[in-house]
């Protein structure tokens, strides 16, 4: 079976703690889009594990990791980061590989990206890590892939610096490349679980353009990101948070108002630990933004959704949720592409009771109060997507299956 877990909100949803929740049921875990923008956090007994190429299966020893085709590799990046994991214990030789097809990030993509967003009328707010560079030089046909570091006529179109950082790294990077769509075609009958990056909000087609990734977070992302079809996917999965984030600029209808809300805001980024895992940088916070839910699981076919944070609340009186946006007076239930009409848009929220208690020991679905199962419920039936699984907490046994996605 092939599992596709995806971000359905503007990313930091818990990606990394759901993929290496799942990598038990996998034989090979692979990350399809983006490069070292992602920060996927990990706790595992205590100790906490960020990491921002390395697919989050590679804690399980018995795994062997993929970095896909759709991805945009930092070398010096990616092996910073497996030092950190050799250090840690993990022994990760043998088991990390690399798509042929994936592209490469040049030390001065960084600069670049960096000095294009200063000089855009409406900055992305991007991280700066050269990605959008390496996706613009992929898209304008002038990339370099890891499959051309051993192409003599590729290689002697760089000098000076480009030349001696790659040199550096190209022989460690090719003893890892691997033909990944004959690698997925040999492995057709396997459990394979497929880790997006980013979220589908941002993806480039399908998110609030132009304030999205430049890469393909979409669900879609993973078969061409892959080198496989879309048939060769059988399931679907979407995390969100029990509210809202986003990371730089760009249209957020339910971003609690800084002035009469500040209080509240502070209270869940605090607690939600929400700031960047790669850049330290606060996430804005809101309320959960179900129109832009619904439109996630429509846009991407989720079969399931995995809801994280939930224990975030455990404390409120009473919680509120997004329904409709007002645009101008008008009410509004089906996501917009305008980025005019989103920054109008107001959340039209319901609410919910509180439940008052901890979340962290319910180990089923059963055992959450029922003011907890009735929020769940009313997102199920408006996203007419069932709750697959719920996070209550950041460690592996913080988390409870109502549905296992590798049963059939």
């Amino acid at each position: 079976m092939r599992i596709v877990v995806i971000g359905a909100q503007w990313g930091d949803e818990g990606k990394g703690k759901i993929v290496d929740y799942l990598a038990e049921g996998a034989k090979y875990v692979v990350r399809y889009a983006g490069g070292p923008n992602a920060g996927h956090t990990i706790v595992v007994d205590g100790k906490q594990f960020v990491l921002h190429q390395v697919p989050s299966g590679i804690l399980h020893p018995d795994k062997s990791v993929f970095l896909g085709a759709g991805m945009v590799i930092d070398p010096e990046a990616l092996f910073e980061e497996l030092q950190m994991l050799k250090d840690n214990g993990i022994d990760w030789e043998g088991r990390v590989f690399i798509s042929d097809r994936a592209h490469i990030i040049l030390p001065r993509y960084r600069q670049m990206d960096k000095e294009r967003d200063a000089a855009r009328k409406r900055p992305i707010g991007t991280t700066g890590r050269g990605i959008g560079i390496a996706y613009a030089e992929k898209a304008e046909r002038d990339g370099l892939r890891l499959a051309d570091l051993d192409w003599a006529a590729k290689m002697a179109e760089f000098d000076g610096e480009d030349k001696a950082y790659l040199d550096r790294y190209r022989d460690r990077l090719l003893a890892m490349r691997v033909d990944l769509t004959a690698k997925m075609y040999e492995c057709k009958d396997d459990n394979i679980l497929f880790e997006g990056a980013q979220g589908a909000m941002l993806d480039i087609d399908s998110g609030t353009y132009p304030y999205v990734s430049s890469g393909a977070s979409c669900a879609a992302g993973a078969a061409t990101g892959c080198g496989i079809g879309p048939h060769d996917l059988d399931v679907i999965i979407g995390l969100f948070k029990a509210y809202q984030t986003r990371v730089g600029n760009g249209p957020m209808p339910t971003e609690f108002n800084s002035e009469s809300e500040g209080e509240l805001c502070e209270y869940v980024r605090n607690l939600g630990r929400e700031y960047g895992a790669t850049t330290g940088r606060a996430r804005r916070c809101g309320y959960l933004d179900l129109v832009a839910l619904r439109y996630a699981c429509r846009v991407n076919s989720l079969d399931s959704l995995v809801l994280t944070h939930l224990d975030i609340y455990d404390t409120f009186d009473e919680i509120e949720a997004c329904v409709a946006y007002d645009i101008d007076g008008k009410i509004v239930t089906d996501f917009p592409a305008s980025v005019e009409a989103m920054e109008k848009a107001k959340p039209v929220l319901q609410k919910f009771g509180g439940w008052k208690t901890s979340l962290k020991t319910c180990r089923s679905y059963e055992t959450l109060p029922r003011a907890a199962r009735d929020y769940v419920e009313f997102i199920e039936d408006y996203c007419k997507t069932p709750v697959g699984i719920i996070s209550v907490g950041y460690e592996r046994d913080e988390t409870f299956i109502r549905k296992n996605p590798w049963e059939k």
